[in-house]
């Protein structure tokens, strides 16, 4: 009679702070090994590729536990994890995070003040930003609210050059808001 033991995933990291599992950590019965010098061993067992890790002096780090057998590597893991470090700090770096700007308006705007707004807003898209227009009614112009939608779109037609609309003008109880995104 033959017994099956069901094991639980052998593949997953076991390490606390999700980093890749190194040296007896790594428990597999073969790994495939790649060396020092990036050459490719193929596939060894666990206590070979420890051996090999042990004489270099160095670490074996497990580099795609995914993989059937797991791809590990001979590497000094302390440099291993500044490498790393450094990869996350380039990536957040580089990538950039769209703001949305508020500029807010009134449908009696004056000539002078309109254009003021629009150049703040030119300035906003300029830097990558999207812009967020936010006509306020108070008391009876809450009932003329065709005013705020006309300014609104006189804005459109001024910006088209260098901004789509995103959202249309919709009305939110006491203001109207309209959103604009760089080309």
């Amino acid at each position: 009679m033959e017994v099956t033991i069901a094991r639980e995933n052998t593949n997953a990291p076991v390490r606390g702070d999700d980093g890749p599992r190194i040296n007896e950590e790594i428990r597999v019965r073969e790994v495939r090994l790649i060396d020092e010098t990036g050459e490719n061993r193929g596939i060894v067992s666990i206590q070979e590729a420890l051996r090999i890790a042990d004489e270099a002096g160095l670490d074996l780090i497990e580099i795609s536990p995914q993989a059937t057998p797991p791809v590990c590597k001979v590497l000094d893991f302390g440099k291993y994890k500044y490498e790393m470090q450094k990869r996350k700090a380039e990536a957040k770096k580089n990538q950039k995070t769209v703001e949305t700007k508020e500029l807010k308006l009134r449908p009696m705007i004056d000539t002078h003040d309109y254009e003021v707004k629009v150049k703040q807003a030119k300035k906003f898209i300029a830097e990558g930003n999207k812009v967020k227009f936010t006509m306020r009614f108070k008391g009876r112009e809450l009932s003329a609210n065709d005013m705020g939608k006309n300014v609104l779109l006189r804005l459109v037609d001024d910006l088209e050059n260098v901004a789509k609309i995103e959202s249309e003008p919709k009305l939110e109880g006491k203001q109207m808001m309209m959103i604009v995104a760089p080309l």
